[in-house]
C-alpha cells in the first residue's frame, strides 16, 4: 500500500521476463533445439565419413595405369557422394537461417503480441515497454548466437581439410556463410529487422512479409557485392596462366603491349576468406544495431 492507500503492482524481476518469453514461444524454442540437435548429429556422422571420403577423392584424382579410377568401387563413390551432399545440405540450412528468423521475429515475437494486446497487458504489470522489448530481443539473440555459432564450429570440424572437390570452394555462397561468423551476424540482423518490422506494422502478417523481404534484400545485396568488400589481388604475366583452384576470379583480360601478349587477372586468394568474413560480419552487426536502436526509438514514440 502507498501513502494514499492505493495498491501498486509488484515489479517484475528481469528473470521473470526471460521465463515469460521462453514460455510464450516454447514451441519455436523446441523446434529450434530439435533442428540444432539433428544438424549436430548429422555433422558428427559426416565427420566419421570424412577421412574415407577424402581418401577416395584423392584416389580418383590419380587414375592407375589401366585407365580406370582406383575409387571406381561403388562403396567409395557412395561415401564421397554422401559426404559431399550432406555437407552441402547443412551449409544450405545455415545459409538460409536468417529468413525464418526474421519472419518469426516480425510476425510472432513482436507483431502478433502488439496486434493481440499481449504487449500492452505486460506494460501494465510494472514492465516498461523498453524492458519488454529488451527481453524479447535478448533471449532469442543469445540463443541464436550460441546455437548458430556452435553449429558453424561443428560444421567446420566436420569439413576436415575442406577439400573443395567434396566440400565446395570457400567462396561458394552457402559455404562462405556456413563456415564463419557471418552466419551468426545474418541471424542477428534478421532478428533485428524482424523486430523493427513488427513495431512498424504492429500486425503479424504484414510484419512477417516485410521482414522476409528486408532480409532477402540485405542478403542479396551483400552476396552480390561480397567481392568488393576487400581489395582484390591483381596478377599480370606475359602469356597465359591459370589461377589456383581456391581463387575467386573477379576479372580477366588479355591485352598485348608492344606486341607482347599479357594476361591480367584480378582475384581473391583463399587468404582473403577471413578479411571478407570480418567486413561482412561488421556490416551485418551494424545493420542489426541500427535496426535495434530504431526499434527502441519507435517504441518510445508510438506508445498507445
Amino acid at each position: 500500500m502507498t501513502a494514499l492507500g492505493t495498491a501498486t503492482a509488484p515489479a517484475v524481476p528481469p528473470g521473470g521476463l526471460v521465463r515469460t518469453v521462453t514460455r510464450t514461444h516454447r514451441t519455436a524454442l523446441a523446434l529450434t533445439l530439435l533442428v540444432l540437435a539433428t544438424a549436430t548429429a548429422a555433422l558428427t556422422w559426416l565427420h566419421s565419413l570424412g577421412d574415407e571420403a577424402r581418401a577416395g577423392n584423392r584416389a580418383c584424382a590419380t587414375p592407375p595405369t589401366d585407365g580406370l579410377p582406383s575409387c571406381a568401387a561403388v562403396e567409395a563413390i557412395t561415401v564421397d557422394e554422401t559426404y559431399a551432399s550432406g555437407l552441402a545440405m547443412i551449409a544450405t540450412v545455415l545459409f538460409w537461417v536468417m529468413f525464418p528468423v526474421a519472419a518469426w521475429a516480425g510476425g510472432a515475437l513482436i507483431g502478433r503480441e502488439l496486434e493481440s494486446g499481449t504487449a500492452q497487458l505486460a506494460w501494465t504489470q510494472s514492465v516498461t515497454p523498453a524492458r519488454w522489448l529488451a527481453a524479447k530481443l535478448a533471449v532469442p539473440a543469445a540463443l541464436l548466437t550460441a546455437g548458430t555459432g556452435g553449429l558453424v564450429l561443428v560444421n567446420v570440424w566436420a569439413r576436415g581439410d575442406s577439400n573443395p572437390n567434396l566440400a565446395g570452394d570457400w567462396y561458394y555462397p552457402d559455404v562462405f556463410v556456413s563456415t564463419g561468423p557471418v552466419a551468426v551476424a545474418y541471424a542477428l540482423a534478421g532478428l533485428a529487422l524482424g523486430a523493427l518490422a513488427g513495431l512498424v506494422w504492429r500486425r503479424a502478417l504484414p510484419a512477417t512479409g516485410v521482414a522476409l523481404a528486408a532480409s532477402l534484400l540485405l542478403h542479396t545485396f551483400l552476396e552480390r557485392h561480397r567481392e568488393d568488400l576487400w581489395p582484390a589481388v591483381t596478377r599480370t604475366e606475359a602469356g597465359s596462366f591459370e589461377l589456383p583452384r581456391s581463387a575467386l576470379q573477379v576479372a580477366w583480360a588479355d591485352s598485348p603491349v608492344n606486341g607482347v601478349p599479357l594476361t591480367r587477372a584480378t582475384f581473391h586468394p583463399q587468404s582473403h576468406f577471413w578479411p571478407l568474413q570480418y567486413v561482412e560480419t561488421g556490416l551485418l552487426l551494424a545493420v542489426a544495431a541500427v535496426a535495434t536502436a530504431t526499434a527502441f526509438v519507435l517504441l518510445a514514440r508510438r506508445l498507445p
